[in-house]
């Protein structure tokens, strides 16, 4: 069985080594050159009802990323708003052990590959096409393309693009894959019936921070610091799509992580205001993120499916992670409480 994987973010990854733990042929194909899209940013695990799902993959003798996330955990058990016992893994260092492990595997690994077409048989994909005009047969799909951008889409429903972790300037938009075998997308609507909502958060620079603030960060983790009374605006909390930092505290505080890099958790916060703040006169953004303007918009793109995954109307198309479903309940505080 030849299994083709479209995406390789966390979700594709796991489809990956499940094929493949299945007896199949993988292949993975990725446009950028990195794997784990979004975990090369993301930095927090365990947190909340993610400790009960963590432990209940590695149960399940599917634990094989989240041990590698633990191997690179600088921060265990630590709290701030909206999140307990989080554990804090090292962005820097993740990738390059993900990329190892599948290739141990023997999954076939293509990056800077974009898939942009397929070819149709009744309701079976036949094959895909790249974007140099190449074609591949196979005789599984799986669309982990997720479901943010692509970069028109940030621009029209957005404050624009600002390079996020995607990097739709430099490899080329993301294409909905069961879009192009016929499958219409679902959309998700925030407030207003606006389309998508707001992702991400921000990085700083850690030379720009104060040297004491800085020390602390990297000693327990994480710091939260008080917004100026004038600068708090508590509308924005409608905008960011994980509804655990849609609370109050994100509005009035400041809260930093230390994940390898130092993690500003907002999607966006004007330069100006952000050196209002004691210890961060100084800062200073770093791309791939948004900073002041904001990067992705993402549930643009959600694909219909059964629940085995498979996309309705197609028998050989799967599709996995954001792509297959609004997916937030997994940190929700409440499930915490089953440990």
């Amino acid at each position: 069985m030849k299994v083709i994987i479209i995406g390789g973010g966390w979700a594709g990854c796991a489809a990956a080594i499940t094929a493949k733990k299945a007896g199949a042929q993988v292949i993975l194909y990725e446009k950028t050159d990195m794997l784990i899209g979004l975990g090369n940013v993301g930095g927090i695990m365990r947190n909340n009802g993610r400790y009960t799902a963590a432990e209940e993959l590695i149960n399940l003798g599917a634990g094989d990323l989240i041990k590698i996330t633990d191997s690179h955990t600088r921060h265990k058990n630590i709290n701030f708003p909206g999140h307990e016992h989080a554990w804090l893994y090292d962005v820097n260092l993740v990738e390059p052990s993900v990329r190892n492990h599948l290739q141990s595997m023997g999954i076939e690994l293509h990056f800077m590959t974009r898939v942009v077409d397929v070819e149709k048989q009744n309701n079976e994909i036949i094959g895909i096409y790249l974007s140099d005009e190449t074609y591949i047969k196979g005789d599984v799909f799986i669309e982990t393309t997720g479901s943010t951008g692509p970069m028109g889409n940030c621009l029209r429903y957005g404050n624009g693009c600002s390079m996020c972790i995607l990097r739709c300037p430099a490899f080329g938009p993301r294409v909905s894959i069961s879009a192009r075998a016929g499958v219409e997308d679902l959309q998700g609507e925030r407030e207003d019936d606006v389309y998508g909502a707001f992702s991400g958060s921000c990085k700083l620079c850690k030379e720009s921070l104060d040297k004491g603030l800085l020390k602390e960060i990297e000693e327990k983790g994480s710091v939260v610091l008080k917004v100026p009374p004038e600068d708090i605006n508590i509308d924005k909390l409608k905008l960011k799509v994980c509804q655990q930092y849609a609370l109050r505290e994100f509005a009035e505080n400041i809260v930093l992580l230390d994940t390898g890099h130092i993690k500003l958790m907002t999607p966006f916060y004007p330069l100006d205001k952000l050196r209002k703040i004691h210890g961060l006169e100084n800062a200073r953004f770093i791309d791939p993120y948004a900073g002041g303007k904001t990067n992705s918009i993402r549930y643009l793109s959600v694909a219909p499916r059964n629940d085995d995954m498979k996309v309705k109307g197609l028998d050989n198309l799967f599709c996995a992670g954001e792509k297959s479903g609004l997916f937030v309940g997994h940190t929700d505080d409440r499930y915490s409480k089953l440990q």
